[in-house]
């Protein structure tokens, strides 16, 4: 982000972004509709009743949450959400080197048809897909009209589909990263828009645009119902902007904690010896010199039980009547119940 974002101090501006950054606009969006889709899920397993019409229209909902969104990132900063977050904007593809802040109409509604919609459809797409394969499993085969075969064979064809159009993405890219062409993605050349860097001047353009926006007069009832509602899902959007901003941190924060690295960490942390008694107990209490004693009766130990709160090992009969009388470690005073008593059992020699 700060690489990214290095170029608004810069006075020699390369406006093209690069792969990478491009890239990683995408992946966000991306990952925000599973991680979106899970959380509904957690919440309908947990409250069916209150969730399962939420479950039930997810994919519907998301479209209209995504127009929303996109619209007003579209309409103030002419960018998506992700390509915003990542410092980045849409530019007409007929427009040349330095370009402005601003989108023609007719881009501005293809990106925003092509940004909702098709991910949408890919969605519903791939839902189908499953039910078919699913169908096709566990299901017997009756015969079938001529539209449920041209069903079946168009759902059929669609990973050969997709396949395709992976394909073309990824010559679509390549040619991005060599230079030969202006767009990677196939969805922004339909739409006749490129990406670019943003620059100073285009935050101040943005801003001005924010706040000259033009209130209508109050004799037009229909002018000031339109503009109220363009200020509530302006309101909307911002809020959505927030909150799945705050959200993509949260992930970072969460893939991070279960990454491999930390979790080695956590382990090495917990790993730690037992600690030592606190001075304040080991006057009350010493443990004895040899390993095979009992802390409290100083004997032998007889029946052998760990205190897994301390790491501690006792007879059990003494350390069950003191847990059982005092609710705590004798020797470290972390505190104890019964079923913290774990038995070993040692062979004879």
């Amino acid at each position: 982000m700060a690489e990214a974002g290095a170029h608004l101090t810069s006075t020699v501006v390369n406006e093209q972004p690069s792969i990478f950054e491009v890239l990683a606009q995408e992946s966000l969006m991306e990952a925000v509709r599973p991680a979106l889709r899970h959380a509904v899920k957690v919440l309908t397993e947990s409250n069916p009743s209150h969730f399962g019409l939420i479950w039930k229209c997810f994919d519907e909902l998301y479209l209209l949450m995504d127009v929303l969104l996109q619209n007003h990132f579209l309409s103030q900063c002419n960018a998506s959400f992700s390509e915003n977050f990542y410092g980045l904007k849409r530019v007409s593809g007929g427009r040349r080197l330095p370009a402005r802040l601003g989108l023609h109409k007719s881009s501005h509604w293809w990106s925003l048809l092509l940004l909702c919609l098709v991910p949408y459809l890919r969605a519903k797409l791939e839902v189908m897909l499953a039910r078919q394969r699913e169908e096709e499993d566990f299901s017997i085969r009756l015969p079938q009209t001529r539209k449920q075969r041209l069903y079946r064979t168009a759902v059929a064809a669609y990973p050969y589909v997709n396949s395709a159009w992976q394909s073309w993405i990824f010559c679509q890219q390549l040619l991005f990263v060599f230079g030969v062409s202006r767009t990677h993605s196939p969805l922004l050349w339909l739409a006749n828009v490129r990406l670019a860097r943003l620059t100073t001047q285009d935050l101040r353009d943005s801003q001005w645009k924010t706040s000259c926006s033009p209130r209508p007069a109050n004799g037009r009832l229909m002018q000031r119902a339109w503009w109220l509602m363009s200020r509530a899902a302006q309101g909307v959007a911002v809020s959505l902007s927030t909150s799945l901003s705050l959200g993509v941190f949260f992930m970072q924060f969460l893939e991070w904690w279960h990454s491999s690295e930390n979790q080695s960490t956590v382990k090495t942390i917990t790993s730690l010896p037992a600690p030592p008694p606190p001075l304040h107990l080991q006057e009350d209490v010493q443990p004895a010199a040899d390993e095979k004693n009992c802390p409290l009766c100083r004997k032998l130990r007889a029946n052998s039980t760990v205190l897994s709160t301390s790491g501690f090992v006792f007879c059990y009969r003494c350390i069950y009547t003191y847990v059982k009388a005092n609710h705590c470690c004798p020797l470290t005073g972390f505190p104890t119940e019964l079923q913290h008593l774990i038995k070993i059992y040692e062979s004879e020699s």
